[in-house]
């Protein structure tokens, strides 16, 4: 049984940063592996990806030049670094892995519901 578990979350004020992990020892070598995010009452969004090798990235217009995703393949951990955090990114931060062998990060990677694997999530919040 894979699983992920996302760490780092916590509450800041507006323009603060904090860096999530998580940790993909089970599928660090086959998967390409996402960001979601859910605030309350919301549908799930699609927030960053990162390629199998690490070369390849994406995010969403709301966070783009905020956040920046990494992944270390000798560690087996990929980060979700965000600064210049707004009360709008408030919402539980989810790791999804989606088992991949290919290089390239597909157009598709904002769709939740392709992922295998998710983790349990952990709260972001930004607030005075």
């Amino acid at each position: 049984q894979v699983q992920l578990v996302e760490s780092g979350g916590g509450s800041v004020q507006p323009g603060g940063s904090l860096r999530l992990s998580c940790p993909i020892v089970q599928v660090s070598s086959n998967s390409w592996i996402a960001w979601f995010r859910q605030a309350p009452g919301k549908e799930r969004e699609a927030v960053s990806a990162i390629s199998r090798n690490g070369d390849r990235t994406d995010y969403s217009k709301s966070v783009k030049g905020r956040f920046t995703i990494s992944r270390d393949n000798v560690k087996n951990t990929v980060y979700l670094q965000m600064n210049n955090l707004k009360p709008g990114d408030t919402a539980v931060y989810y790791c999804a892995a989606k088992l991949y062998l290919g290089e390239h990060l597909p157009p598709s990677w904002d769709r939740a519901s392709i992922y295998d694997y998710w983790g349990q999530g952990t709260q972001v919040t930004v607030s005075t």
